[in-house]
């Protein structure tokens, strides 16, 4: 099933995400995401209130750094707001900016172990299983979640590089990419997530952030410098139907999701998310 998301990105200040994630709903986008970035806003907390004033809304978490986070502590928040909200929730994680890690003395001498370790512990939680291990960065003894989710939690992953693409495929319920990826990138990307795959049937989520910007005059500085419908960085500039045809592209690639990413310092983000909703109005009809 293909399904249309805005970000609220953590360079907006937490006291607009209320606004914003009403407006969201109202507007009849189906999925709002969030990421946790250091040092500015937490992934769970925003989540949280996301859930809590809206709902129909999905709330992807895409995403919160490993290296930052005990798994048995993301278990239990992912599990509790699984609980709260049934079938409304996203959890998502990914190695992190390596510098931010450092500054937290949390950088791991080996990213893919990490990652090895690390999501199948988390998946195994939250199916309430109950989980040893003797990692080198996961050390569980004997846990369970006492409220394991009643509806399951999907775990996605971060990806770029090859490596991170194939065991994304291999351990997680979807992969997130960044903003910029084209359909042609998005293409060479999904053969390493399905080389991962071998063996696996389920459904895997493939979630794309989309570079957005809606006008004819549109400000293609900033984050947004070298971005353009046809260039390798991709993005979507112009009105609702140039928008959409940039999102129908992406899904005849394999996304499953695509989700709208305004720009750093976007000052009208409640009309954003009312011209997504007129996006998500054209992908529908």
């Amino acid at each position: 099933m293909r399904s249309l998301g805005v970000i609220f990105q953590p360079s907006f200040p937490p006291e607009r995400l209320v606004e914003v994630a009403r407006a969201v709903e109202d507007a009849g986008v189906p999925e709002l995401w969030l990421w946790e970035d250091c040092f500015r806003e937490s992934g769970v907390a925003t989540a949280s209130t996301a859930l809590a004033v809206t709902t129909r809304l999905r709330v992807g978490i895409g995403v919160m750094p490993m290296p930052l986070r005990n798994v048995a502590l993301t278990a239990m928040e992912l599990a509790t707001l699984g609980r709260l909200h049934p079938g409304r929730i996203i959890g998502g994680v990914g190695h992190g900016v390596q510098d931010w890690m450092a500054q937290v003395g949390a950088r791991p001498a080996s990213m893919l172990t990490l990652m090895d370790e690390y999501i199948p512990a988390l998946r195994a939680l939250l199916a309430g299983e109950r989980v040893s291990t003797a990692g080198r960065y996961v050390q569980l003894d004997d846990v369970a979640l006492d409220w394991p989710p009643t509806v399951p939690v999907p775990v996605v992953a971060a990806a770029e590089g090859p490596k991170t693409l194939a065991r994304s495929g291999a351990l997680a319920d979807g992969t997130v990419l960044p903003g910029g990826w084209g359909p042609d990138g998005l293409t060479r990307a999904l053969e390493r997530v399905r080389s991962g795959r071998a063996g696996r049937d389920a459904p895997h989520a493939v979630v794309v952030y989309l570079l957005t910007v809606f006008g004819d005059d549109a400000d293609l500085t900033g984050e947004f410098a070298g971005a353009s419908p046809g260039s390798d960085r991709f993005a979507a500039v112009g009105d609702a139907r140039a928008v959409a045809r940039a999102v129908e592209q992406l899904m005849d690639a394999g996304a499953t999701t695509v989700v709208l990413q305004p720009r750093a310092d976007e000052p009208d983000l409640a009309g954003f998310a009312q011209r997504a909703g007129e996006v998500a109005r054209l992908l529908a009809a």
